[in-house]
Order: structure tokens, then sequence, then C-alpha cells
């Protein structure tokens, strides 16, 4: 294989971008939705989270290792986007009022069956997103890859995520407003449905995957000789683990402190964060083929210090007059998602060269648990120890600002640059492993 492929480049932004998209409703509405329309919860809120995440690492390691025992990536990616859309659908339906109804209570007594609901819900609806998205969908393209031209494929894969953001964030607010919830999850699940009814016509499996290992293998990432024979995969997922953590410090409460903190109001955050994120997204299309050209490993150097440049200038942006704020917030933020993104396409990209390709799918799981579930669990931990530790008080916040006495604080902004650049110690362990490997391959 010596190129993609157009065929290819189609399922990779198909599938990629209604995926990232299903992931931002998940992530930015279904909590709000159920702050919303159920209760006003936040602990609820906070458990559906990390519960979610639990279910959506555990989901990659098993449905990972089924797909490689039965050497098919695409019946798992079509059929579990199809069934994926139905429950996003169906999600929709859950309220206090309906469930009453069903069930002969009162709309106080429906409350925390409605509650136990969508928490079991969102965690359904995660199994088959893992299952088609995280497991199936990201061994299809290492599959699909090679190194010659995967940082291409990767810089393109890193944006989607962002312009998934921007689309939600810019336009499901006010489908929500016409549809209600209810209208934008049933439409949003006829989309995802959709799509993996056009994958069954247009995904082809690589023509060198072959069915391999059984279910013994959903421990295959864990065992002491995988880790020991593929050195610089599990480094480059600590460093992942290490740049993910820095993003989820200050990326939760990122427009929040905007609104609250900053005073920016809707439209003067929307085009700030919409203008960095397009800006940032098309910087790095273009930069993204350079890197096939040279050394990924190094070029990391230049992600994190980018990405903490970034966040440094957010830091200092603050107490001065608007106009001069907006545009030194949002040069600070343009160049903060430039870093963010190459550094994320470098880290894939690495992943993917460096990952075995019989063994794709077993190992989605371990890279979950650097790339997700300890940046989740770890990142919000640390952003929310600064919030309170600053305490700044809350002094004006619209009804739609979900905090209570204190607002996120500019020092998130350092933390977070600060641990991007704890990635400076193991990137020369990387170089080290990467070019042994290099040696021994020749």
């Amino acid at each position: 294989m010596t190129k993609f492929g157009r065929k290819n480049w189609f399922a990779l932004l198909l599938f990629g971008l209604i995926g990232q998209i299903a992931w931002s409703v998940e992530n930015m509405f279904f909590n709000l939705f159920v702050y919303d329309r159920v209760a006003h919860d936040l602990d609820v809120v906070t458990l559906m989270v990390q519960l979610s995440g639990i279910v959506a690492t555990v989901t990659t390691l098993v449905a990972g290792t089924l797909s490689d025992k039965v050497g098919n990536r695409k019946k798992f990616i079509c059929y579990g986007y199809i069934i994926w859309g139905i429950t996003v659908a169906l999600f929709g339906t859950l309220s206090p009022d309906k469930i009453g109804v069903m069930f002969g209570m009162k709309i106080s007594e429906a409350v925390p069956l409605c509650l136990v609901l969508v928490v079991v819900g969102d965690c359904v609806m995660t199994v088959f997103g893992s299952t088609a998205n995280d497991a199936s969908f990201n061994a299809w393209v290492t599959d699909n890859t090679k190194p010659d031209f995967r940082g291409k494929v990767e810089s393109v894969l890193s944006v989607l995520p962002l312009l998934a953001m921007l689309i939600v964030a810019g336009g499901f607010g006010i489908l929500v407003e016409g549809l209600t919830y209810f209208g934008l999850f049933l439409a949003l699940g006829i989309i995802i449905s959709a799509c993996g009814i056009v994958g069954i016509f247009v995904i082809q499996d690589s023509p060198t995957l072959q069915s391999n290992g059984s279910f013994k293998d959903i421990i295959y990432g864990f065992k002491p000789s995988v880790i020991k024979s593929n050195p610089s995969f599990y480094i480059v997922l600590c460093i992942a683990g290490i740049y993910s953590v820095a993003c989820q410090i200050f990326m939760p409460y990122l427009i929040i402190y905007m609104k609250t903190y900053l005073g920016f109001s809707t439209i003067e955050y929307s085009i700030v964060f919409g203008l960095a994120i397009a800006l940032g997204a098309v910087a790095n299309v273009l930069v993204g083929p350079l890197t096939d050209k040279l050394d990924k490993t190094k070029l990391m150097y230049i992600g994190a210090g980018v990405l903490s440049a970034g966040l440094m200038g957010m830091y200092f942006a603050k107490d001065i007059d608007k106009i001069a704020l907006l545009i030194l917030f949002g040069i600070a933020g343009f160049v903060m998602i430039c870093g963010y993104i190459f550094f994320s396409a470098l880290c894939g990209a690495v992943t993917r060269d460096y990952t075995p390709t019989k063994n794709a799918g077993k190992l989605q799981g371990v890279r979950m648990i650097f790339n997700v579930l300890i940046p989740m669990v770890v990142g919000p931990m640390i952003g929310n120890a600064i919030n309170k530790a600053m305490a700044i008080p809350l002094v004006d916040a619209g009804a739609d600002v979900m905090t209570t006495s204190y607002v996120p604080a500019p020092e998130i902004f350092l933390a977070g640059a600060i641990c991007a650049l704890l990635t400076f110690a193991l990137i020369p362990v990387l170089t080290h492993f990467t070019s042994k490997s290099k040696q021994e391959n020749k």
C-alpha cells in the first residue's frame, strides 16, 4: 500500500467527523440535558462522565480484542454506528414526565428513576460508540495506513475533534431551541445510523487483516513481555497521557472562564474560540504532510513548546481593556490550538507507527487508558483543585453557567503549560528507542 486512496479518505472523513460530532454532543449536551430537563444535580452529571470513561475503556479493550479475533473491522464499525445512532435517538425520550406517565408515578417520584435510566442509557451508548469508533475505527485506520503517509492522515484526524466541537458549540445550541432535545437527539441518531449504512458500501478492511488471537488477549496489552517488546509504543502513550492531562486541566473550564472571569459575551467567545479553532486547523493541515518527511519524535518538542507558549499567553491575557483582551486572548488561543492539534497529530502518528499491526485491535484499550481514562480523571481534578484554591468569587453569571461560588482561575492555564512541558522528560527516551528500532530493522 503506497497511498491511502480516495475511498479510504471518504470513509475516514465521514466516520471520523460523525463520530467526533456524536462524542461532542454527548460531552456537551447530554450533561446539559440531564441538568436542564431531569434534575439540577451535578453529582449525577459527574457520575455519568466518570462511568462513561470507564465503560469506554473497558469496551474498547473487549471490542478491539474481538475485532482482532474475528479479523473484521468493517462489521464492527458499520453495525456499531447503526446501533449507536438508535441509542442516541432513544436518549431524548427520557424525561421525568414521560417516565411518570409510563410507570404511573408523580413527576417528583419519577425523577430518581429517570436519573438512573439516563446514566444507564449513556453507558449503553458508550458501549456501541466505543465499539464502533474507539476500538474498530481506530484499528481500521492503523490497518490501512503506512508510516510514509500516516502523519498526513493523522493531521486530518486530529482536526476532526475540533471541527466537531466548532459545529456542535456553534450550531447545536440553536437546534435545541428549534427542535428541542428530543428532536436534536433523534436527528443526530438518524445521521449516525445512516453513516453506518453508508459504511457497508464504502468501507473495506485491509487485505493484510487476518483473524488473530482469542479473548485471553484482553490482557494482551498489559503483559510484561508485550511491553518489553514494544517500548516505543508504551512510551509514546505515556507522553500522550501527560499531554492529555495538561489539556484536561483547563479545557473543561475554558468557556466558563471566558464568560465569567474575562467577561466575554456569547458572541465574543464564540468568535474568539471559532477563529482560533478554524485558523489552527488550517495551519495544521498545511503543516501535517511535512511531518512525514521529518523526525516525528523530535517534532514533539515543537508541539509541546507551542502548546505551552499559547497557554502562557492565555494566562497573562487579563486585566486589560476589552478590545486588547479579545485580540491577545485570541492570538494566544490560536497558538495554543496549533500546539494542541500538532502535538495530538504527532502522538497519534507515532503511536500508529509503533503499534504491532497484527494486534492493533488488542491495543486500542491500552491507548484509551492513557488518552481518555487517566486524563479525564486526573486533569479536571487538578484544574478544579486550583479553582477552589484560588476561590475567585462568582460576581455575575448567566443562568446557564453551572457553578456556585467561584469561577475558573487563570492559573489553570499556567498549570497546563507546566504539565505539557513535562513531556520533555520522556521525548528523549522515545527518541532513543525509536532510533534503536530503526537500526534493528535495517
